[in-house]
């Protein structure tokens, strides 16, 4: 899973990137953002590795990960243009999801150069900077196709391409984001290549002040009818990062923070992007896999091997929890919990498969 952090500048970040990966990237107020984004692999804690790496005592055990990817503030711009670079949206293209980071913090110096923090304004000024993005890479495009009409070089494909970017057109200079309107199945495959940022699956991170974090129930009230969100106290949970898992779980109960940021962010992005998560076991290998709710067996193979799904058979399938209540693989079949499925299945958070194949 990819996740990219994008924002105004100053809106902290690059501390929310310090807090989820453990990074100590420099958040001074006067540090100068990087002219590259900052980028960090994390672990998804997830208990039911654990406990299967006991049962089984692999060579090996695998987590699913999260690459973070810290991309540099921006501004709101009066004309229009690109606000990202060329090699930064060919990197954005490759985000599952992004992660607005909207500053609900006061600092004098930044107050003073950029105004007292305004959550709201500031995610109405971020989504029309993704729509103008957007825009210009559609308007773009249908000047191209436009001209190859003139010249009689006009395709069905094109044609199909000019259609979809009729109606994002349409959408986008309604102030709306492209994910909001409905793309058949052809029509998605046709705009595959490009680079829409509002087509991502978005998710807003509220960076609070310490002393008010948990008190902010209407703001993201009215930030959720954008899009779900959550919120973090940026700077003493980027504290909590470079702690000892001990301490910081003390003083997380303080502040009535019932996980991590990186596990919150976790459960969050899981639940915008629809990801479940099955298991490998065995003596070599425990490994959590990521795949999309209502994916198929086959599916399932491919995330672990495309061999897997091209020659695909049967997939030998057990519940983790199964496996928990009854204590052994064993005691699974003999309670007829041991099950064949073909590639039509659809996996279930938490099987524990086994994936038969021939090539």
């Amino acid at each position: 899973m990819r996740i990219g952090l994008i924002g105004l500048e100053k809106s902290g970040k690059t501390t929310i990137f310090n807090a989820l990966t453990g990074s100590q990237i420099d958040t001074g107020t006067f540090s100068q953002a990087k002219p590259e984004p900052n980028m960090a692999v994390v672990e998804v804690t997830d208990p039911r590795v654990i406990r299967l790496k006991d049962m089984y005592s692999p060579k090996k055990t695998t987590f699913a990960t999260i690459e973070c990817v810290d991309f540099g503030g921006f501004s709101s711009s009066e004309e229009k243009k690109q606000i990202f670079s060329p090699a930064e949206l060919a990197l954005i293209k490759n985000m599952d999801a992004l992660a607005l980071v909207l500053r609900n913090f006061q600092d004098d110096v930044i107050d003073e150069t950029h105004g007292r923090p305004d959550p709201l304004s500031d995610l109405d000024t971020i989504m029309t900077e993704l729509i103008i993005s957007d825009l210009i890479i559609a308007e773009n495009r249908m000047e191209r196709i436009e001209h190859a009409v003139k010249r009689g070089a006009m395709t069905p494909e094109m044609g199909l391409e000019k259609k979809a970017l009729e109606k994002i057109l349409e959408c986008l200079n309604e102030n709306r984001p492209i994910s909001t309107i409905d793309l058949s199945p052809d029509e998605t495959r046709q705009l595959r290549g490009f680079q829409f940022l509002t087509r991502k699956p978005l998710m807003v991170v509220l960076n609070s002040d310490e002393d008010r974090f948990g008190h902010h129930a209407e703001l993201i009230a009215e930030i959720e009818k954008h899009a779900q969100a959550i919120e973090f106290a940026g700077r003493f949970e980027m504290e909590l990062s470079g702690l000892s898992q001990e301490e910081a779980q003390e003083f997380m109960e303080d502040m009535n923070i019932e996980a991590s940021a990186k596990d919150r962010l976790t459960m969050l992005a899981y639940t915008v992007l629809g990801y479940i998560t099955f298991f490998t076991v065995g003596a070599d290998e425990v490994r959590a896999w990521t795949i999309m709710k209502g994916d198929t067996a086959v599916d399932a193979a491919g995330a672990i091997h495309s061999d897997l799904a091209r020659g695909f058979i049967r997939a030998e399938c057990f519940s983790y929890g199964d496996l928990m209540n009854l204590g052994s693989e064993k005691a699974v079949k003999d309670k007829g919990l041991f099950r064949l499925e073909g590639k039509n299945y659809l996996v279930q958070d938490g099987d524990i498969l086994n994936i038969r194949f021939s090539v």
